[in-house]
């Protein structure tokens, strides 16, 4: 931990913010303070960071987190300009200079968004800027309820060739029971997060100002350790330790090879806008010689989606098997289906010689999802 060249550290609401909402001067100081450091030390580092709605609700007179979608994304317009102040003013004050970064699902799904939001987060740290990376939560619609930045975290930091990720909340670690029991022993080490089935990891934190819990960190460190990258999980006063590589928190262990992150997100971040129901020897092709999908093994469409879209993939008995980008609008395909490319190229033209789903747009899933 305290030779990872590039770190991605993931700060929670309640840590930057008061317990009535609004921007905690001293936390964000002592956040910025930590990350310079870290800087100074020749590591690079980039900052994801929660907290741009609760930073809204104080000085929209908001007495707690709203739950409708057009309040949220209010407070977290203003909100974001304040984090964004404060942490520009906060870090100039260590001679750094900061770069905002805000991302949606499409930002790392779709192809095109990838590559630019790939290319910034590289220059920026190239420059020796540091990002701040949120979602985009003033125009997000479904994404505004992902996870308290969790995930995000864990893919970003794939985006950025990271070698460790650091998931800061209002907890110390992940224990074997509610860490409010006396008894319950907070979990040094995991190996596989398989080790944690069984555990109630519990709901959102204690401070209700986010809207993330335990379950959003676990499945962020099963991405991030699953492209090669340590996760520690920690509280926010215990970063500068983490950081020196002092026994806090709950460390995991990295355990495969870097994925595509565009892939990873797929996966894990992701819900099918719809699903395509494939005949038997389709299923075969693709859970079991890596093929494309193409309309001949295709028996039924359902949803509405447009090309460009997640949709689950579908055995004959409904079990979803895949999830895959769409090259076709949901409206255009029914008329493709059981057909060879060849006989549509020939009838429709040749933008339909292709695959429905190709290969490298496509992740199986596992079958308990």
């Amino acid at each position: 931990m305290a030779q990872a060249p590039r770190v991605v550290v993931k700060v929670g609401s309640s840590s930057l913010t008061t317990t009535r909402g609004g921007i905690d001067d001293a936390k964000v100081a002592s956040l910025v303070d930590t990350l310079a450091k870290l800087r100074a030390a020749g590591r690079a580092v980039v900052l994801v960071s929660s907290g741009a709605i609760a930073a809204g609700l104080a000085p929209l007179g908001m007495p707690s987190r709203p739950r409708d979608l057009a309040r949220q994304q209010a407070a977290a317009s203003v909100g974001q300009g304040l984090l964004m102040a404060n942490y520009t003013s906060e870090f100039a004050a260590h001679g750094l200079q900061v770069g905002q970064v805000l991302l949606t699902v499409d930002d790392v799904t779709r192809r095109a968004h990838y590559r630019n939001a790939y290319r910034t987060l590289h220059k920026l740290l190239d420059l020796g800027v540091v990002p701040i990376v949120n979602e985009n939560d003033t125009v997000a619609t479904h994404e505004i309820r992902f996870g308290d930045n969790d995930r995000l975290a864990a893919l970003v930091a794939q985006l950025v060739h990271a070698d460790l990720l650091v998931l800061l909340s209002d907890v110390d670690g992940l224990y074997d029971s509610n860490p409010h029991h006396r008894e319950a022993k907070r979990i040094a080490e995991v190996h596989d997060v398989g080790e944690l089935d069984g555990l109630d990891l519990g709901s959102a934190g204690r401070s209700g100002l986010g809207s993330g819990g335990m379950q959003t960190k676990v499945e962020a460190a099963a991405i991030a350790t699953g492209s090669g990258i340590d996760v520690v999980l920690a509280s926010a006063p215990e970063a500068a330790a983490v950081l020196a590589g002092d026994q806090v928190g709950t460390w995991f262990h990295r355990r495969a090879a870097r994925r595509s992150t565009r892939l990873l997100w797929l996966e894990h971040a992701t819900d099918g806008r719809g699903s395509l129901t494939l005949d038997a020897g389709a299923v075969r092709a693709v859970v079991e010689r890596g093929a494309s999908l193409l309309p001949a093994g295709i028996t039924a469409v359902d949803g509405t989606f447009s090309a460009g879209d997640p949709v689950d993939l579908l055995d004959t008995e409904g079990t979803r098997v895949a999830r895959g980008l769409v090259n076709f609008d949901a409206a255009e395909l029914p008329a493709l289906l059981g057909r060879s490319t060849k006989e549509l190229a020939l009838e429709l033209g040749p933008a339909y010689e292709r695959e429905v789903v190709h290969r490298d747009d496509m992740v199986l899933l596992k079958p308990s999802r």
